[in-house]
């Protein structure tokens, strides 16, 4: 059976390289029993191609069974699909066979498989390995012939680093994977999808015929269709129910797809507005390395001022430096004097030095200590001292939250 035959058997429409690329791999696929992993958008037509594999099997006498792993409670997904004895559990009244077991011999559609609990995902694993599984609240085994074919529309790879989807299952059921484009990968297709499904449903509802301009066709090409074929088959729908005018213009269609503008087909930027993920204790950090960092220029400046005899020149000859410690503020520098400059005298609680080498190298030394722990202790301190050891407004002074104060009082031994 080639291509186009599978199209007509199975109502599939469009002419999209990617399209015809996905229904050959499921028709050199189906006469095996190789586990397939379909991969896709909501909508974009997974269980078609569950439909396809199975029924151009050897299992096509076989059951077919779909299950929505994603709709069934994880407290009963073990039951529905291995089944259970009776008095297994609360409710359980009798015995009751599970997926697997009545689809013995046929094959079982998982959709949403990524949506399996861990314990489940290591049931379904050894049934793929040996065939067996024990029921819920017995410990026989049983024995199944079962083809699985597995679906899911989110990263399962990314499940995995996540530790939300077993590694071993996954390279289990990705043995041959199946990729269903996307509509808007095909948008060749588009359009004749739409009057496919314009058709069916005027004809459906006895209403007229659907015509669309220019304008319109293009605003259907171009929109960005999320919710695929289901969401265009939808659409269609609507306007073959609800459209008085029967000659669509693109403000036609607006009325049905207002939430986007259908009209852009440029490139989106992606977390345009996501802010860069900083926790409490980078905020301070980089808080502090600003701050050690001013400190230390901010020292270079005042040691060469106190070399050249307190003659600002030193400002005039730095102005990069000037700026950048004291930002748009604009600084009048005064004239150079030729005279000698006026002897300059600092005074330290301790000692004051006797020359200006002494001063200078007497402020090298004053450096401050760069431990980051004495900065967070210092500044903790003080905004505790400031608010009178009102914790909260404390917190607040230093932009962390309370909880975090707390636990910083307790680590540097404040309290």
């Amino acid at each position: 059976m080639d291509i186009q035959d599978i199209k007509n058997r199975f109502g599939i429409i469009g002419n999209s390289p990617l399209l015809n690329r996905a229904i050959d791999i499921a028709r050199q696929v189906a006469p095996t029993d190789i586990s397939v992993l379909i991969t896709g958008e909501s909508g974009s037509g997974k269980e078609v191609f569950s439909h396809i594999i199975h029924h151009l099997s050897a299992r096509k006498h076989g059951a077919f069974i779909a299950v929505n792993c994603g709709a069934i409670p994880e407290g009963t997904i073990d039951s529905e699909l291995f089944g259970h004895e009776k008095g297994s559990f609360t409710g359980a009244h009798e015995a009751r066979k599970g997926y697997f077991e009545v689809v013995n011999g046929g094959t079982i559609f998982l959709d949403e498989v990524a949506e399996l609990p861990l314990g489940t995902q290591a049931r379904l694993l050894r049934v793929l390995e040996t065939g067996e599984y024990l029921r819920v609240g017995s410990s026989k085994v049983q024995k199944t012939d079962v083809r699985v074919i597995a679906a899911t529309n989110v990263d399962v790879y990314d499940a995995v680093k996540n530790g939300k989807f077993r590694e071993d299952l996954y390279y289990r059921l990705n043995t041959v994977p199946l990729k269903i484009p996307a509509l808007r990968e095909r948008k060749e297709d588009i359009y004749l999808l739409f009057r496919k499904f314009i058709s069916d449903f005027t004809n459906k509802y006895r209403s007229p015929s659907v015509q669309l301009d220019s304008e319109a066709q293009q605003m259907i090409v171009n929109y960005s269709w999320p919710g695929n074929v289901r969401q265009l088959k939808n659409i269609a729908e609507q306007i073959a129910v609800l459209e008085k005018d029967r000659n669509l213009t693109a403000q036609n269609i607006l009325n049905y797809i207002p939430h986007e503008n259908p009209q852009s087909n440029l490139p989106m930027r992606v977390n345009q507005d996501k802010k860069e993920d900083f926790s409490e204790r980078d905020i301070l950090y980089k808080v502090l390395f600003d701050m050690k960092r001013d400190m230390v220029e901010l020292k270079k400046l005042v040691a060469d001022i106190i070399q050249n005899g307190g003659n600002t020149a030193a400002l005039s000859a730095n102005p990069n430096l000037v700026k950048q410690l004291y930002g748009d503020v604009e600084l009048v520098m005064p004239e150079v004097q030729q005279q000698a400059a006026p002897t300059i005298t600092i005074h330290h609680p301790d000692q004051a030095p006797k020359s200006d080498f002494d001063i200078a190298h007497h402020t090298e030394e004053a450096e401050e200590s760069l431990s980051l722990i004495e900065k967070e202790s210092d500044l903790i301190k003080k905004a505790l001292k400031k608010h009178k050891g009102k914790r909260k407004l404390a917190a607040q002074e230093l932009g962390i939250s309370e909880r975090t104060l707390y636990r910083k009082i307790k680590e540097l031994n404040l309290s």
